[in-house]
Order: structure tokens, then sequence, then C-alpha cells
């Protein structure tokens, strides 16, 4: 092979839309992206999510890392599910091809060191919340970026309430905002910095939530 064409496949492609992702964590702390995930995508997801839900696969969430969980019902109401990325069925594999080229983007590029991740399907029943938290525990630091990727159907209305609200501290104030559980929508953010929490959903609610961890 001659020598400019083993450089041409080595040679580094810029992605736009992950660059776009790099500069707003870097400039917000967070970045929201729409339709990372297209209508056709977020459908098969979410027919999913729902028959494994009718299997009676999910189970009441918890407060805490795995290790050490508390179901606390005024705290969240949501069920989940976690996603075994070794035993992925055809739709989860949509859903991690995806997020494991955006992971071996911001390696390459921010050396952020992302070694191990963790996702879950997540089902908010009308009425249920989850109340204000920071992704992270005293015993555990791992966690880097939080995501989350919404599954609700294309007609999805702001009234149907479920928004994530992100809280940031700027000086002595603080600031919100509020981000609507659009279908196909990506949310990410740094998991020790940024508080937040999803207001009640008035219609039920489906993302594919995780973090990705470092060592």
């Amino acid at each position: 092979m001659a020598t400019e064409e083993l450089f041409d496949q080595l040679e580094f492609k810029e992605n736009p839309l992950y660059e776009q992702i790099i500069s707003d964590l870097l400039e917000k702390q967070y970045a929201v992206i729409d339709s990372f995930f297209d209508l056709a995508e977020v459908e098969i997801l979410r027919k999913s999510l729902l028959q494994k839900y009718k299997e009676d696969n999910f189970k009441k969430a918890a407060i805490g890392n795995r290790i050490n969980e508390v179901v606390l019902k005024s705290v969240r109401g949501d069920a989940i599910l976690w996603l075994n990325e070794a035993e992925a069925g055809a739709a989860e594999c949509i859903f991690f091809d995806k997020i494991n080229a955006l992971v071996d983007y911001l390696n390459k590029t921010c050396f952020l060191g992302i070694l191990t991740k963790e996702f879950h399907y997540a089902l908010y029943p009308e009425g249920t919340f989850y109340k204000r938290h920071l992704d992270t525990f005293q015993n555990d630091g791992r966690r880097k970026l939080s995501l989350v990727c919404y599954l609700n159907q294309e007609d999805w209305q702001p009234e149907n309430g479920g928004e994530l609200v992100i809280y940031k501290e700027k000086g002595a104030a603080e600031t919100s905002e509020s981000f609507f559980p659009f279908p196909g929508r990506l949310i990410i953010f740094e998991s020790q910095v940024l508080e937040h929490e999803v207001k009640p959903v008035k219609k039920e609610r489906l993302s594919i939530t995780g973090w990705l961890k470092t060592r």
C-alpha cells in the first residue's frame, strides 16, 4: 500500500454535528441535538421499549447506585429496564451504533477517556416525575456525561409536560432552562456539574437514559 493511500485512510474527518456538541459542552456544559435519531429510528426503538414493558421486564426506578438502590416514589416515578449492549437486539443496535460513533469521536478529539457506558429504557407513567438531583454518587464519581434520548410519539406536544429542567449557577445567581422531550432529541450534559429534574408528565413519556463513564 502506498504511503499516500495509508495517509488518506488515517486522515481524520471532522464531523460538524459532533463538533457542535463539543462546542456546546465547553460553552454551556450541555448540548441539545434535535433529530439525532430520525422518526423511523425512534419508532423502532419505541416499539421495542413498549414490547419489553408489556412483557413486564421493567422495574420501578430507584435512587442511589446499582449497589445501593432505594425505591422512593416521592423522588422519582419512572420504570426502567437496563440495556446490555452485548445482548442488544436489532432495535437497540440502532441506538448503540450511533452512540458508539459519538463516543469514539469524543475520545479521539477531546481525550475524555470514556471507557464504559450504561443505559436503560425509561417509562414515566402519567403523573410521575423525577425531583431535582445530580447524576453522581459519593462512592462512585465515574459518570462523566449524562445522555437522554426521547422516544415519544411524533405528535408530542409541550402541554404533555415531562420537560427536562437543567439548573446552572451563574455568578451568585442561578439560572434554569427547560427542554421538552420531543422524539429523536438527544440531550447531553455534565453529570457531576448540572443538577436537573423531570417535571410531572401528563402523558406517558418514553426515553433511553444513561451515562458515559471514565475509569
